[in-house]
């Protein structure tokens, strides 16, 4: 009976047109990732495993050009204890760039992505906070990835 319901559900889910949404190819043939940054190695990475766009060493063999426009790391107050001790905090992570040609021409134009985590804060477990506040920045860098990913995969190109 058990198999039965398991066939109709996966029949149901088929039909409906459902997919699990997986790495979509990169539109330029070859791109060329400017600066050396931390997020940088992570995504070339992901564009090596795609296995469709060459990352070239220099911006002029390259069919696109990715430049990190900006970089930032924040943690903010969110809320105080009536004590006046921090009780939460909010990340966040944020990153500008734009894809273009080596003629300057915009496939994506200069864009941010902001991403935010709220994290609670007990003085009494420093350690343990911090390195949940380091997990939760690795988190968003992985997001982040996968967010310039697909962003990059959209990108229109004219000729």
């Amino acid at each position: 009976m058990r198999a039965l319901i398991s066939i109709l559900l996966a029949l149901t889910l088929a039909a409906c047109g459902f997919q699990l949404r997986g790495a979509q190819p990169l539109p330029f043939s070859s791109l060329y990732i400017a600066d050396n940054w931390e997020l940088g190695a992570l995504l070339r990475r992901n564009i090596r495993s795609l296995g469709t766009t060459q990352l070239s060493e220099t911006p002029q063999e390259a069919q696109a050009i990715f430049t990190l426009l900006g970089e930032a790391k924040e943690k903010h107050i969110l809320s105080l204890s009536a004590t006046g001790r921090v009780r939460e905090f909010q990340l966040r992570h944020r990153l500008a760039f734009r894809v273009h040609d080596i003629k300057g021409r915009e496939f994506i134009p200069p864009t941010e992505i902001i991403l935010t985590r709220d994290i609670s804060f007990n003085d009494e477990r420093v350690l343990a906070k911090e390195y949940e506040e380091q997990l939760l920045y690795r988190d968003m860098q992985n997001d982040m990835v996968q967010q310039l990913m697909r962003r990059m995969a959209s990108a229109k190109i004219d000729g």
